[in-house]
């Protein structure tokens, strides 16, 4: 899995609104230079939220964006599928190897293993909400169970998201 640029700037924007819940609407280009983005890569980015009912805009000399919802009602999921249409590309579908082994029809005992991840991924970014971004750094860490980084045998990562 890879987070693009558009999902982390997604993030970045609906978390820059949220701090500013009680500032009235912000404009794409004020978002764009205090967070330090592209200008017109944010306006594009807030169309994309707009569509998706995470942000509702307002035209006018005082217009802007703010969200839609409160921050305690929108997860990270919810801005990333909005920003990038999906957390987790399961490659069998999208970009298959080879179309009659990646079909449903043909058994393939790595599918799980990428349908598992997806969905464990899914779960750990909708258990996380805008309001809880809003936190120090440490406070987040501590809601998403990621007080330490465990080792596991072999020198491998045992992965928090992962343990079910």
């Amino acid at each position: 899995m890879r987070i693009t640029t558009q999902a982390e700037y997604g993030l970045i924007c609906a978390l820059h609104l949220a701090r500013r819940i009680d500032d009235g609407p912000v404009t794409g280009r004020e978002i764009a230079a205090t967070e330090r983005l592209p200008g017109d890569y944010v306006e594009q980015i807030m169309l994309k939220l707009r569509r998706a009912d995470i942000v509702k805009s307002t035209r006018g000399a005082h217009g802007g964006y703010r969200l839609a919802r409160a921050a305690e009602q929108i997860s990270v999921r919810d801005v990333m599928n909005a920003s990038e249409h999906s957390t987790f590309d399961v490659h069998c579908g999208s970009h298959p190897v080879e179309e009659a082994r990646c079909s449903s029809s043909h058994d393939c005992s790595i599918r799980p293993v990428w349908m598992l991840l997806q969905q464990r991924i899914d779960e750990v970014l909708e258990g996380v909400r805008l309001s809880d971004l809003l936190l120090q750094e440490s406070e987040v860490r501590e809601r998403v169970g990621l007080l330490s980084v465990p080792v596991a045998p072999a020198g491998r990562l045992a992965l928090p998201i992962l343990q079910g």
